[in-house]
C-alpha cells in the first residue's frame, strides 16, 4: 500500500517493487494499493482478494514514516473494508523506515547502494517532510545510519515541514569542511517534491545527479518481504 501521487512515475516505481517482491516469493499474490490520488484504494482490493478466496492477507505500508498516513489512513480504511463485509484475517506490517529507533540494514544498503559514485566526502538526504516532530526524528535516524555505513557525516533535509531545507542541510555540511557533498534520496518515487529537495541542495552546491529513489531497489523488496515475515506465518497472502 502506497500514498499515491498524481505523478504516473509514482505508481510505476510501486508496481515495479510490487514485481520484485513477487519474484522473490513465488505463489504470492502481490497486490498494489494507494491511499490518495490513484486506484485501486487498499479496501477495494483487500474485498476484490476476499471474493478470490484468499483468507488472510498482510498489508505492507510502503511510507518511509509513520506518519498520519500510517497512523490514522490506513487503519481507516481497512476499517472502511471490514464495514463492506471483510471478514478475512487482516496484519499490518511496520512501515519501512526507522522502527524502535532503528534503521533496518537492508534500508541503510538500499541507501548506499543508490548512491552515485562521487568522490564524496560529505550527503546530504534529501526527504519529502511532514510536521510530524517524531516522523521527522525516524528520518534523522536513517541520515545518521547511512553516514555510519558510509563513514562520512550525513544530515537530512525536507522538501516540506522542516526549516531544514537541502540548501540548508548543505550549508551546514559545507561548515563542517565538507567540500563534496552527494545526494541521497529519502523517497520511493521521483516526484514534484523529490524534485524540488533535490533543487535546493543543487543550489547550495551539492553535486548533481542525485541518487535515484528507492522504489526499484531489490534492497528494498528485500525489507519488504522482512517485514511480512515478521507478522505473517507462511503461507500468507498479501496487498501491498
Amino acid at each position: 500500500m502506497a500514498h499515491g501521487s498524481s505523478d504516473p512515475r509514482a505508481a510505476a516505481s510501486t508496481r515495479a517493487l510490487a514485481r520484485a517482491v513477487a519474484a522473490q516469493r513465488p505463489g504470492l499474490d502481490v497486490r498494489t494499493s494507494y491511499l490518495d490520488h490513484a486506484g485501486p484504494r487498499p479496501d477495494r482490493v483487500l474485498l476484490d482478494m476476499q471474493r478470490l478466496g484468499h483468507r488472510s492477507a498482510v498489508v505492507v505500508p510502503l511510507l518511509l514514516t509513520s506518519a498520519f498516513h500510517g497512523r490514522v489512513d490506513l487503519p481507516a480504511v481497512i476499517d472502511r473494508a471490514h464495514d463492506s463485509g471483510l471478514s478475512m484475517r487482516v496484519r499490518t506490517t511496520d512501515v519501512l523506515g526507522p522502527v524502535g529507533g532503528v534503521a533496518d540494514p537492508l534500508l541503510v544498503a538500499a541507501l548506499r547502494r543508490q548512491l552515485p559514485a562521487l568522490d564524496a566526502d560529505g550527503v546530504v538526504m534529501v526527504a519529502a517532510g511532514t510536521r510530524d516532530d517524531l516522523a521527522r526524528h525516524t528520518v534523522d535516524l536513517a541520515a545518521t545510519a547511512l553516514g555510519q555505513q558510509l563513514g562520512l557525516p550525513c544530515r537530512a533535509a525536507f522538501a516540506s515541514g522542516s526549516p531544514i531545507t537541502g540548501a540548508v542541510a548543505v550549508s551546514a555540511l559545507r561548515s563542517q569542511g565538507c567540500a563534496v557533498v552527494a545526494i541521497s534520496s529519502y523517497f520511493l518515487a521521483t516526484g514534484r517534491l523529490h524534485e524540488a529537495a533535490v533543487a535546493s541542495a543543487v543550489s547550495a552546491g551539492a553535486l548533481a545527479p542525485a541518487a535515484p529513489p528507492l522504489g526499484r531497489s531489490l534492497d528494498l523488496a528485500r525489507l519488504v518481504i522482512a517485514r511480512i515475515g515478521r507478522v505473517a506465518a507462511p503461507p500468507a497472502d498479501l496487498a501491498a
